[in-house]
C-alpha cells in the first residue's frame, strides 16, 4: 500500500491506472476512522480494480464553534486499518495542498443544503461540495462509496455529479450501527457512558416511529412528536431537528403516502449526533 499526500503525485498515479485500463474506486473520509469506514472500503474493493481512501479533515465544512481543532485524528492506526482492508492507496493531503493562498472558488448548491442539517450549519455543504469535487478531480474515480448514515451529504453529492456531469459512479452504503443500535460515528468517542445511553435514543425514535406507521398512523406532525418525546425523555439531550420528508428533495412531507426519510440531528451534552431511516408506508 501506499501513501501519498502531494496533490500532483496522485493525480499522476490515477492518470497511469487509467490508462492501464484500472477501475479506480474512492473512499474520502476525514479519519478516525472505525468499522463504518471500513465496510465502505470493503465494498469499493469489490467495485474496482485500485481503491483509493483519502484522510482529511476538512476546515470549510466547519463552521464557527465547531470542532474543527478537536475532532479525534490518528492518522498511523488509520492507516494501519485501512492496510488491514486491503486498499492500494491512502491519499493525506495537508490543508494548505487542497486550499493554497488565495484561494476563492467554491461549488454551492442551492436547494438541497436549505433543509435538516443546512438550517443550523448553512455553510458545511458548500465546504463538502467543493472538497468533494477538488478529491473527485485529483483522485479520478470511477466509482465512489459514502455511506447513507450523512443521508444529506449522499443527496448533495448525487445531485452535485449529476450536475456537474461527473464521470463517476456514486453508491450509498447502509449505516452500520454499534450491536446496541447507536450509528457508528467519529464523534461518538465524545460521549461518556451515561451520554451514550442518551444518544441510544436517536434509533430508537426511529424504530418507534416505523412501528406507529406499521399501524396505520402516516400523519408526520403525529410522528414526529412521538419521535421527539421519546428524545426529549432521555437527560442532556437537546433537539436540532426531527423531519420527515422527500428523499430526493428532502422537503417536508405532511403524510406518509410513499416512501419517506426521517432524519433527525440530536445534541447530547456537547456531541452532536445524526441518524436516519426510510420509512415505508
Amino acid at each position: 500500500m501506499e501513501i501519498i499526500s502531494i496533490v500532483k503525485q496522485m493525480q499522476t498515479h490515477s492518470e497511469q491506472t487509467r490508462q492501464l485500463d484500472h477501475t479506480i474506486g474512492f473512499v474520502p473520509t476525514m479519519g478516525f476512522l472505525h468499522e463504518g469506514h471500513l465496510s465502505l472500503i470493503h465494498d469499493a474493493r469489490k467495485r474496482a480494480d485500485e481503491v483509493v481512501v483519502s484522510i482529511f479533515v476538512n476546515p470549510t465544512q466547519f463552521g464557527p464553534g465547531e470542532d474543527l481543532e478537536a475532532y479525534p485524528r490518528d492518522l498511523p492506526r488509520d492507516i494501519e486499518l485501512i492496510r488491514q482492508e486491503g486498499a492500494d492507496i491512502v491519499f493525506t493531503p495537508k490543508p494548505e495542498e487542497l486550499y493554497p493562498k488565495n484561494f476563492q472558488t467554491f461549488v454551492e448548491l442551492e436547494k438541497l443544503p436549505a433543509h435538516l442539517c443546512g438550517i443550523s450549519r448553512p455553510t458545511h455543504f458548500r465546504g463538502v461540495a467543493t472538497v468533494v469535487t477538488k478529491l473527485f478531480n485529483i483522485v479520478k474515480p470511477h466509482v465512489a462509496v459514502f455511506g447513507q448514515k450523512d443521508f444529506q451529504q449522499l443527496a448533495v453529492i448525487r445531485r452535485m455529479v449529476q450536475d456537474l456531469n461527473f464521470d463517476i459512479e456514486i453508491i450509498g452504503a447502509p449505516t452500520v450501527r454499534e450491536p446496541d443500535g447507536l450509528a457508528m460515528s467519529s464523534r461518538n468517542t465524545y460521549l461518556t457512558n451515561e451520554q451514550r445511553v442518551s444518544g441510544l435514543s436517536l434509533y430508537q425514535s426511529l424504530q418507534k416511529v416505523q412501528e406507529l406507521l406499521k399501524n396505520g398512523i402516516k400523519n408526520t406532525e403525529e410522528l414526529i412528536k412521538a419521535a421527539s418525546e421519546l428524545i426529549q425523555s432521555y437527560p442532556e439531550t437537546q433537539i436540532d431537528y426531527v423531519s420527515i420528508c422527500d428523499p430526493d428533495t428532502l422537503e417536508d412531507l405532511p403524510i406518509i403516502d410513499r416512501p419517506a426519510l426521517m432524519a433527525l440531528a440530536v445534541k447530547v451534552g456537547k456531541t452532536r449526533l445524526i441518524d436516519n431511516m426510510i420509512l415505508n408506508p
